[in-house]
């Protein structure tokens, strides 16, 4: 019996921020691939290795987390005033199913290293020596990200002393610009405050009525008090990863809360969006020692900061939710405001499990709806390996 041989398809394995994935070019990819679709994704899901019953992903490139089952798609840009289209793929582990509807704000970092050493920026935009200011149109939410990529004699510098609390070891900052990051939803009517509040009453069968600031930025996110879901926000991984019944609890607040938001129509539909929307408890400052063994003290940080992603307590913060907090803590009254003490600010520095890390935001109000025009923070990025995936025919 004749066995057919596995294709290659040339693939950069990169990190980006506290996250990894695998990266394509848009025109490498089977032409079956190039478009959206069941192909697409098939493929993308047996380079990551799932849907994996084991939850492992050993039989393919996946970490078997939220942070490390990701895949990213770029192309040469035909809009103007872009450089390159970013498409964000999060896998999921156990499900075949892939969801495009939200972006990685952590990748984000890579996006401009990777369009560089990839082709896909016009030359005469790349310094030499310096700075690359990369404009990246993510394609998932329609929004512009601004990639600050730095440079030297010729080459993208990834080496550097920027450090990074949740990576092991420092590289070189790329500082990102989210313009507009407010995220125009289906069904959110393009409202950074979809309900119209800052702060609701959300009812959750089996929890209680909670007080929540439900955003657009970024991405979807839904904000919750620690202390009225039985926290303290100085929690890590095990505190909740390792208990069912709370993880369960998330995953209802998460659901109502994407009803509320106008995400999904019907509770049932939660189940087809496991990247969006986000879910994270936010507390006032308190000492606490972060994953690493480092000592993070109330004086070092603005508010403490817990968030939810693919149905697991995060080991440090997305980057997406971290333009949402900084979004949310620049409007004076949400709870992300009020645990960091309240009043106007343009940044916070929020703990997370990993450490801490600050994420600024310029909002305004105009015509009584909050505005935001950019968020910023920085990231690392580096190419971990690069060359060809392989994966078998299908048929």
């Amino acid at each position: 019996m004749a066995h057919k041989p596995q294709i290659k398809i040339a693939a950069t394995y990169m990190r980006g921020g506290t996250s990894k994935g695998v990266f394509f070019r848009l025109q490498d990819l089977p032409e079956a691939a190039q478009v959206s679709g069941a192909a697409r994704d098939a493929l993308l899901m047996r380079v990551i290795g799932s849907p994996d019953p084991y939850g492992k992903q050993i039989d393919g490139m996946g970490g078997a987390t939220s942070s490390t089952s990701k895949t990213v798609i770029i192309a040469k840009s035909s809009r103007p005033d872009h450089d390159v289209d970013y498409l964000f793929g999060q896998v999921s582990i156990d499900k075949a199913f892939v969801d495009w509807s939200g972006n990685c704000g952590n990748l984000s970092a890579a996006v401009g290293p990777f369009a560089i050493s990839a082709g896909l920026v016009d030359a005469s935009r790349i310094p030499r020596d310096g700075v690359a200011a990369v404009r990246i149109w993510q394609a998932n939410i329609g929004k512009t990200i601004i990639g600050h990529v730095p440079m030297s004699d010729g080459a993208v510098q990834e080496t550097g002393e920027f450090e990074l609390d949740g990576v092991t070891f420092p590289a070189a900052e790329v500082p990102l610009e989210f313009m507009d990051p407010a995220a125009e939803e289906e069904g959110a009517g393009g409202s950074m405050f979809p309900t119209g509040n800052l702060v609701d009453d959300l009812d959750v069968p089996g929890v209680g009525t909670l007080k929540a600031t439900m955003i657009n930025a970024g991405i979807p996110t839904i904000f919750v008090e620690a202390h009225a879901i039985g926290y303290t926000g100085t929690e890590l991984q095990d505190a909740i990863n390792s208990d069912e019944k709370a993880l369960a609890m998330f995953e209802t607040i998460r659901a109502h809360g994407a009803l509320r938001m106008g995400l999904i129509k019907h509770l049932d539909e939660i189940a087809t969006r496991q990247h969006t929307p986000k879910v994270a408890f936010v507390a006032k400052p308190a000492d606490y020692v972060a994953s690493s063994g480092k000592r993070v003290g109330a004086g070092d940080i603005d508010l403490l900061v817990r968030a939810m992603s693919m149905g697991k307590l995060h080991h440090a913060m997305m980057g997406t939710a971290a333009v949402a907090i900084g979004t949310a803590a620049a409007i004076s009254g949400t709870l992300v405001n009020l645990a960091a003490g309240g009043g106007e600010r343009e940044a916070v520095r929020f703990g997370h499990p990993s450490g801490t890390l600050r994420v600024g935001a310029q909002a305004s109000r105009r015509d009584g709806e909050w505005t935001v025009t950019k968020a910023m923070m920085s990231r690392s990025a580096r190419v971990l390996m690069e060359g060809w995936v392989r994966v078998p025919q299908e048929g």
